[in-house]
């Protein structure tokens, strides 16, 4: 059996085309996630629980095809897989870094940091006129995931957020904040409409990396809106990297066959 450690397109694509031979495994954060084939949730009690996880099932490889950002079950995996001698590919998407556009975003290395940032870009447009003295005109647009919703508040607490989300979290959210429950994949013509709606002159998103909601920051450029990117984590040294599904699938098929 192969465990594909999910949450992510990439990872419903691995379990499509490995049916019958892999389970996808999720975190269980999400409350109806999207799954494919055969499906467990819920944590596996960090790395010894997991490594605990991989002898019981006997399991061949493990595929990490988790979001960019959730570090420490990476650090779970690479640590569990070294123990009990499983082999482990990691599917990393390309990061944003190298993306045409990167070099005219603001870079941070947090979310606390991301909000200071958005809140300091607002009162500059502001102070230039670009927006009108009122708090509640203009928004920043949040992409960041509801679980770092709350860490948006201290700073942009008075100012008007979008903030796009698969699933509401479960805050009470100050005035002029609004939710947007939605999915990608966006489209270019979807944000576009998005932006105008809501008169978006900021930008948050993490470095996802892939195709699936880089629309937004082609859009930004176009309309001027001002960007702000959170830094991917560090991830485990030492573990193969590929960037795609198809070469996750090429890896596998190189693994040995087990006795």
């Amino acid at each position: 059996m192969i465990v594909i450690l999910g949450g992510t397109a990439e990872g419903r694509r691995l379990a499509t085309w490995l049916d019958g031979r892999a389970v996808l495994s999720l975190a269980g954060r999400t409350e109806r996630p999207v799954t494919v084939g055969q499906t467990r949730r819920g944590g596996f009690g960090g790395a010894a629980g997991l490594a605990a996880y991989l002898r019981e099932h006997a399991v061949e490889a493990v595929v990490d095809a988790t979001h960019p950002f959730a570090a420490q079950m990476s650090r779970n995996a690479a640590e569990a897989c070294a123990e009990v001698g499983v082999p482990l590919v990691r599917v990393l998407r390309p990061s944003w870094a190298g993306h045409p556009l990167a070099d005219g975003w603001a870079w941070v290395d947090s979310h606390a940091e991301a909000a200071e940032t958005a809140a300091g870009l607002l009162a500059g447009r502001r102070a230039g006129g670009t927006v009108g003295s009122n708090p509640l005109e203009g928004a920043v647009l949040l992409t960041v995931g509801r679980q770092h919703t709350a860490d948006y508040l201290p700073a942009l607490g008075a100012h008007r957020v979008v903030a796009r989300v698969a699933e509401a979290p479960d805050l009470q959210l100050p005035e002029g904040w609004e939710v947007l429950s939605s999915r990608g994949p966006f489209t270019a013509d979807g944000e576009r409409a998005l932006f105008g709606e809501h008169a978006v002159e900021v930008l948050v998103t993490k470095d996802s990396g892939g195709p699936m909601t880089d629309a937004k920051l082609v859009v930004a450029e176009e309309l001027g809106v001002a960007v702000v990117v959170v830094r991917r984590p560090k991830l485990p040294a030492g573990v193969p990297e590929v960037p795609t599904v198809e070469a996750a699938l090429e890896w596998l098929d190189h693994l040995p066959t087990p006795n």
